[in-house]
């Protein structure tokens, strides 16, 4: 209970102990305490492994105490009272705010299938991890040549795994690949409902070919779009290239939807180009940004996700964002994990394996092509039951790393001056657009 009160004090005064009214919103304090949360009782997770009784216990109990308080934001909705004289009365009854009502318990089955994968690995006696200080003799081929040069590197029998535990990687890489998906979905959902904040709008260039650039406006605003084709044009051979193109997009599609709202033609955010064509730009940028955020799980926020998230002042959504984002963030560590063992295996097997795609949400079975600018249909995206949740999945293309330019700049090949006509031009919803992908139908 001591416990209890100092965290909530902590948080009533915004992080700031001194008392001395400097401390951040409500909003913000308890999506810094939720994140911060996760990153001591989670940590790194280098390993497979379970989590201790102890880590377990601190973020069962925690995470109960900062969800707690969703139970106490509610919304008057009318209910029927029968009074004394047999009558039936219709009266206003507080009832949890649905988002609130039907997005935790579906967050608390992700966590639970989370740490349950991580208790799965609990006796496996078939794979191990050498200590930071192993020698290259000892490492041999199994040594890591990627950027995650900390992380333990994984030691497998010299005839590989069984097929029994390749079996039970396979299985628990998908179980984590929908948690991922779903986590994502959810974030992106509430993210989408927070507010654009004035300091991120004032900061803004006042029309999209300046934030996009002139080479990627034109290759986004040419009459036959494909966003295949454009992504593959582009040099996103870096997460520092792709987290910029993300940001460019993302501005720009403020502003065309602000052009769009905007009454006064004559003031600064007034338009010169019709509204159907600033409408279909607009549809064509929020695709390439769906294709991105499912082709490359992991990325660091963009700018606008950081701030509405700092001055986001709903401490409903602040409850909803930073759980379904620190969700997100363990499931592509526990994915990256068991790709690091199946990688092992497989250079166990294949001497010479050929590089393989890591934390790619992807379905083979759906066809390779996505439609010309679809639109995200909101009322589609927000009617997701937990069951479609869990079973959702979304198509993610293969992806050829490109060359890196010298000046570190997003490259656009002379050939995206001309795109091909793509032949698939029907309305769709955008998560339908996905590659054929069927979008959930019921709110989640």
């Amino acid at each position: 209970m001591d416990q209890m009160k100092e965290k909530f004090a902590k948080l009533l005064l915004g992080e700031d102990m001194s008392g001395g009214g400097k401390g951040v919103s409500s909003a913000l304090a308890l999506s810094n305490a939720i994140t911060n949360l996760a990153a001591s009782v989670f940590g790194e997770q280098s390993r497979l492994e379970p989590m201790t009784p102890e880590r377990k216990l601190r973020w069962r109990k925690e995470i109960d105490w900062m969800l707690s308080v969703a139970d106490h934001i509610v919304e008057l909705v009318p209910s029927q009272q029968k009074g004394k004289d047999g009558f039936n009365m219709e009266i206003m009854v507080t009832k949890q705010r649905i988002d609130l009502h039907m997005n935790i318990p579906a967050l608390r089955k992700l966590d639970a299938m989370l740490i349950d994968c991580l208790d799965n690995f609990k006796d496996q006696n078939e794979f191990y991890y050498l200590s930071k200080d192993a020698s290259d003799s000892e490492k041999g081929k199994h040594k890591r040549k990627d950027d995650k040069w900390w992380l333990p590197t994984v030691k497998v029998p010299e005839d590989g795994l069984s097929d029994k535990s390749r079996k039970n990687l396979q299985s628990q890489k998908e179980s984590v690949t929908q948690v991922l998906k779903a986590a994502m979905s959810i974030n992106a959902q509430v993210l989408s409902e927070m507010e654009v904040p004035e300091n991120y709008i004032e900061a803004l260039p006042k029309n999209g070919r300046a934030s996009l650039g002139d080479l990627v406006y034109r290759s986004i605003t040419v009459e036959f779009f494909d966003p295949d084709q454009f992504l593959s044009s582009l040099n996103l051979s870096s997460e520092h290239k792709i987290l910029d193109l993300k940001n460019r997009l993302e501005a720009s599609i403020v502003i065309w939807k602000r052009k769009m709202t905007q009454k006064d033609g004559k003031s600064g955010w007034g338009s010169g180009i019709s509204f159907e064509k600033r409408e279909l730009f607009e549809e064509r940028a929020e695709t390439i940004l769906h294709i991105i955020k499912h082709r490359f799980p992991g990325l660091p926020q963009s700018s606008l996700d950081i701030s509405k998230i700092q001055y986001n002042q709903d401490v409903g959504q602040a409850l909803l964002e930073s759980y379904s984002r620190i969700l997100e963030s363990l499931a592509f560590t526990v994915l990256s994990r068991i790709e690091d063992v199946l990688q092992a295996d497989n250079i166990t097997q294949n001497p010479n394996p050929q590089p393989c795609k890591r934390n790619s949400l992807k379905d083979d079975s759906q066809p390779n092509s996505v439609s010309t600018s679809p639109r995200y249909d909101v009322e589609t995206a927000n009617a997701k039951t937990l069951s479609d949740l869990l079973t959702w999945a979304m198509d993610q293309n293969d992806y050829d790393d490109r060359v890196d330019s010298d000046d570190g700049s997003i490259d656009v090949e002379p050939s995206m001056q001309k795109l091909n006509v793509v032949t698939n031009t029907s309305k769709k919803s955008y998560l339908e657009s996905l590659a054929g992908v069927r979008s959930p139908t019921e709110r989640h």
